[in-house]
Parts: structure tokens; sequence; C-alpha cells
């Protein structure tokens, strides 16, 4: 599937599904925004930032999709890949939901690329993919990621405390989601 592409403010934002063939660039990413990166991700091991560490990632991501139960995808800026996107722990049968997640690089921040990326995942999500509810959690610091959610229409739901093991250690993050019928 592939959502498409939102074009506005001089700038061509599309989705697509990862592919092996966009580790390199995903590694350059990951090395160039590791200090932008580590306040909002889980530690992760010396492999992450290099190309055996991506392609695992990728492999795993590509897996998981087969199974149905992942949209892993890459943000293009203008063709470029400048992010990822996924739609993670997607549940079938009377619940229809599915978590996202996303990053888009520092060097393209504050062009509306992160909320036209989750616009389309939206799209995707609640329209073709049938889901019935998107839930999105972030740090509650994390107040550019929460405006992006605020932007495509996702509402606060709750708090929870310790919800995932950040920066090394337990955060406490501001749960949102995204129903299909909420127009």
């Amino acid at each position: 599937m592939n959502p498409g592409a939102a074009t506005g403010g001089g700038v061509d934002v599309a989705l697509r599904l990862v592919a092996e063939g966009d580790v390199p660039r995903l590694t350059e990413l990951v090395v160039a925004d590791a200090a932008f990166l580590a306040p909002w991700e889980p530690e992760r091991g010396p492999d992450h930032a290099t190309e055996e560490g991506q392609r695992r990632l990728v492999e795993v991501a590509l897996a998981q999709h087969a199974a149905g139960t992942h949209w892993p995808a890459v943000v293009l800026l203008d063709g470029a890949v400048v992010g990822r996107l996924t739609v993670s722990d997607v549940v079938r049968g009377p619940f229809l939901s599915g978590h996202l997640g996303y990053w888009v690089s520092e060097h393209v921040g504050g062009r509306g690329v992160g909320t036209a990326a989750v616009a389309q995942a939206v799209a995707l999500a609640l329209g073709p993919m049938g889901l019935h509810r998107l839930q999105a959690a972030t740090l509650p610091s994390n107040e550019h990621s929460r405006a992006v959610l605020r932007r495509n229409g996702f509402e606060e739901i709750g708090y929870a405390p310790r919800y995932l093991r950040i920066a090394g250690r337990w955060q406490d993050h501001v749960l949102h989601q995204r129903l299909a019928d909420d127009g």
C-alpha cells in the first residue's frame, strides 16, 4: 500500500514501505541524528548505528509486515528518505487497532514533514488498513510530537506512568488516539 503524497508549503512528503535498499540512508540518518533522537528513544546497542544493525531492523520490520502486524515505512521529502514511520502492533478482530511511531531527521524539522507523514499514516491506517483506532504515545515534554498529533486530529486519552523505557529509564507518557469515526 502506498498512501500517496502530500504537497504543501513547497515540500513533497510521501510514505512508502521500507526496503533493504534504504539501509545505507537510514544508517546515515541514525548516525547524524543520534544526539537529537536520544532523548525520545530507547537506549540502543552499539550496532544500531551500523548498516548491519539497520539491515536487521529492516528485515524484522518486513517480516512483521508479511505477518500483517506492522506497516513499516520510510518518510520521503522530495523523494529522499528523511525518517521512519510505523503502524505497529496491529490487532484485528473486534479491536481493529494499531500504534503509531515516527521520527524525522532534525535537518527537516519545523517544515511540516512530520505532520504530513502522520496525516498519510492516519489515512492509510483508518482507511485501506481498516483499523478503527490508531494510538500514539509521547513523552509529556515532547511538545513537537504532541503538536503533530493534535494537528492530525488525535485526542489525549490518558497518562501512563512509567510506560516505556526511554533514554535508559522508565518514563511517563501521554496517550493519544484517533478513531476512524472521528471524521
